[in-house]
């Protein structure tokens, strides 16, 4: 609380960063692999944004939009045809050809990349280029999110004979291009002044490895810093830096899905009943405001509610003690003497902000007769448990995958198990996997749709999570730094467009 009280505290003149063109960008870890073949984690792929395009991109409402590709044609659910943008240059002057893209794919799917995002293609049997703008994927089987797999952060086009080196010196065709690494220490990126969508308004920006959330903000007070990340202070932080002068915070609606996952397989959590009193003893709406201080929206589905095929109107869980108590005795789980209906075990990462979720689930849920322990468990414990089924229930959050709906093949799918899925709770549901199947095929948005609805609904009335909220998208930044609008995935493409006043 000192702390926080230093931050909010009087600032006197602010300190500009050093280089008045620059934007000072901090970042809370070096990006582990600048290929957008292999790099996973967030850093590299919210950088793999700003300096690759992919074949295709999506839109606010996770609908598929032109990037590389300016149009496509689908003759047949195994066909897709590619014409790419004419004129593009990769960042050392290279024309974009269709060589590069068929490149950039064959070097995934053969391993010779070792990437990880193999396994994200295993219905491309092959590619061809009848031409330098046109490039045709022949798939074994119909695959509905195939358009998705083909967006950045996922995959990103590099030049044709890319080796190792891309890792350490990346080069794409996107709005920014490399102009130095320091390894921990900073990266640099400068403006490409050739990009077909236009050259960013900044010159340069200069993102600075700065581990530790405390100092982020303190050099954010200070003014040696322009930009303190997104998504990377905690909400404590963000509300006292709002105090300080020339602070600005953008909060906009996000899609990172926080949930609580029980397992079916436990004979109290196998009752749908437990499962769903539960959920209406969960006052979200105070913990988003308490927990989050409001930087956060109640969730009702893995999708987030700006998502083409979300669904409304499924069965709602507001908070409701007396409906959780009904629950609880229609499933034989009376009170006992001590006011006890149940024991529960709660599992969580030790994050502090998992651990103060856990404490507060654990007061709201003794009001209805439910003893919860908490488990805190380091990071590789707590993976490897939830893994092996080896939980009660834990919490946890989906970042960037739910904005996929094949999400619910992949996390509620009785063939999706770990280690063939995230099937974690061992749900099981007949008419649900039915659903997930035809919809993984339906090649007709409208359609599918309405598979996408009916699993939703589904979902909800059994309860393999608890919906907790989609957290905001935050971002603190100085106020010579304008323009910043944070697309709901939380990346940095808004640099593409940010001004320096």
């Amino acid at each position: 609380m000192a702390t926080l009280g230093a931050l909010a505290g009087g600032c006197g003149r602010s300190q500009q960063a050093a280089d008045p063109g620059t934007v000072n960008f901090l970042i809370e870890s070096m990006p582990i692999n600048l290929d957008p073949r292999i790099g996973t984690e967030a850093q590299s792929q919210h950088l793999h944004g700003l300096i690759f395009d992919s074949l295709v991109a999506f839109d606010e409402q996770m609908k598929i939009i032109p990037d590389l590709a300016t149009t496509w044609d689908i003759p047949n659910p195994l066909t897709y045809v590619f014409h790419l943008r004419r004129g593009v240059k990769f960042h050392d002057g290279r024309p974009l050809t269709s060589a590069d893209v068929k490149f950039t794919f064959d070097s995934i799917i053969s391993g010779a990349a070792a990437s990880s995002k193999r396994g994200t293609f295993p219905m491309v049997e092959s590619i061809e280029t009848p031409d330098e703008a046109t490039v045709i994927f022949h798939l074994r089987e119909p695959f509905s999110s195939f358009l998705w797999n083909l967006t950045l952060p996922g995959i990103g086009i590099v030049p044709a004979g890319s080796g190792k080196e891309e890792a350490q010196k990346p080069v794409g065709t996107g709005p920014f291009r490399v102009a130095s690494i320091t390894q921990d220490e900073e990266i640099v990126l400068e403006r490409n002044p050739d990009y077909f969508g236009g050259a960013p308004k900044i010159n340069r920006v200069l993102f600075r490895v700065v581990p530790e959330a405390i100092v982020r903000a303190l050099e954010l007070r200070k003014g040696t810093a322009d930009i303190g990340g997104v998504n990377s202070l905690t909400p404590d932080m963000v509300l006292a830096l709002t105090k300080v002068p020339e602070l600005i915070a953008e909060e906009q609606p996000g899609t990172t899905f926080a949930y609580v996952a029980l397992n079916f397989d436990d004979p109290i959590l196998a009752h749908r009943e437990v499962r769903q009193a539960l959920a209406y003893a969960t006052d979200r709406t105070t913990l988003i405001r308490y927990l989050l201080r409001g930087q956060a929206r109640p969730a009702s589905s893995l999708l987030p509610p700006n998502h083409w095929a979300y669904e409304p109107n499924v069965q709602q869980y507001a908070y409701d003690p007396a409906r959780a108590e009904q629950l609880l005795d229609a499933a034989g789980f009376a009170r006992g003497a001590d006011g006890v209906r149940i024991h529960l075990t709660l599992k969580t990462s030790t994050e502090e902000s998992a651990r103060l979720l856990g404490e507060a689930l654990a007061d709201q849920w003794k009001r209805v007769g439910v003893a919860l322990e908490l488990r805190p468990l380091e990071n590789a414990t707590f993976v490897a448990d939830i893994g092996r089924g080896s939980f009660q229930l834990y919490t946890f959050r989906w970042i960037g995958a739910n904005n996929d709906p094949d999400i619910f093949r992949y996390v509620f799918s009785s063939k999706r198990m770990p280690p063939d899925g995230a099937n974690r709770g061992h749900y099981r549901n007949p008419t649900l996997d039915a659903l997930i199947d035809k919809q993984r095929v339906e090649m007709d948005m409208a359609k599918r749709k309405e598979l996408l609805s009916e699993i939703q609904k589904i979902v909800a009335e059994d309860e393999p999570y608890i919906n907790l909220w989609y957290v905001d998208n935050v971002c603190v930044h100085r106020a010579r730094v304008t323009g910043i609008a944070i697309a709901p995935g939380g990346g940095y493409d808004f640099l593409d467009t940010a001004e320096l006043k």
